[in-house]
């Protein structure tokens, strides 16, 4: 990590091409900045760290290697477009930072979900990789906004039971979101096909199970890193699927306030997060 930032000015993966997000207290504010930040506010960005010039001063000599949380102390730039939100006094700053994370994921499914239910009938909608940080909050955004079903799907039996006991999918199904033809036989037998299928698997190799799991005239929303634009594309073209495919971007108006209420209203959702968070060492910046 230390050479990927000094190398490129900011923690930009060299494999993936993604970064994650900060928590920090402001210390300086321009004179124009739009954000409506003050210096001393403790915040998380909302912004990618592949997009933050940023500077590690202190070595990392508070991290282990091994917790997805990295201490440190340092600086960075944000920009009169970037995103960031103040952090909320009722939740741990672990936690908090965790679902801002993500936060771009629940708030699109919403979006898509709440259209879909207005055209008539409440669609079912497929969650692959459901026992997730992003797929847990799909979930629970997919039903609040009006599915009718919600099918998730997750790769092995734990996670099955974690979802289970969650309480955010009607039906939780086990397969390899890399197989295409085991996640549609998945689907299909648990509901599907679905109107909606959310992507939260971050490996290569899923595009063609979603597609395959989506009713004609339906959407699969990619909200994954590793997600092949080309693959996507020409596999919903070779098997002559009538889909509209959307690329999540990480940022929704109102995204942020969307997936803390969720955490704050679901406490399947909340167990998963802490679940997820529990090796982490209680604060990142």
């Amino acid at each position: 990590m230390l050479g990927i930032v000094a190398e490129r000015g900011k923690m930009q993966n060299p494999v993936t091409g993604s970064g994650g997000m900060l928590t920090g207290v402001v210390e300086e504010v321009g004179p124009h900045s739009p954000l409506g930040l003050a210096p001393g506010d403790r915040i998380a960005t909302l912004v990618s760290l592949s997009l933050t010039p940023l500077v590690i001063i202190d070595g990392l000599a508070r991290w282990d290697g091994r917790s997805e949380q990295v201490p440190c102390d340092g600086q960075a730039i944000l920009f009169g477009r970037s995103i960031a939100a103040v952090l909320p006094d009722d939740l741990p700053v672990p936690l908090a930072l965790a679902v801002l994370d993500v936060c771009g994921a629940p708030a699109l499914t919403s979006r898509v979900v709440r259209r879909a239910a207005a055209g008539g009938a409440a669609p079912v909608v497929a969650i692959l990789g459901a026992a997730g940080k992003s797929g847990s909050l799909s979930a629970a955004a997919a039903r609040k906004a009006g599915a009718g079903s919600v099918i998730g799907l997750v790769p092995t039996q734990a996670e099955a039971d974690l979802l289970t006991s969650a309480g955010l999918a009607d039906q939780v199904v086990i397969s390899d979101a890399r197989d295409p033809a085991a996640v549609a036989a998945s689907i299909r037998a648990a509901g599907g096909p679905a109107q909606v299928t959310v992507v939260c698997v971050d490996v290569p190799g899923c595009e063609g199970g979603a597609v395959l799991a989506t009713a004609e005239g339906g959407t699969v929303i990619f909200f994954s890193m590793a997600t092949s634009f080309s693959a996507a594309a020409l596999g919903a073209e070779g098997v002559a699927a009538d889909i509209t495919m959307l690329i999540g971007n990480g940022y929704v108006p109102g995204h942020a306030a969307l997936a803390l209420d969720l955490v704050r209203a679901e406490p399947g959702v909340r167990r998963i997060f802490e679940n997820r968070t529990a090796e982490g060492d209680g604060h990142a910046g």
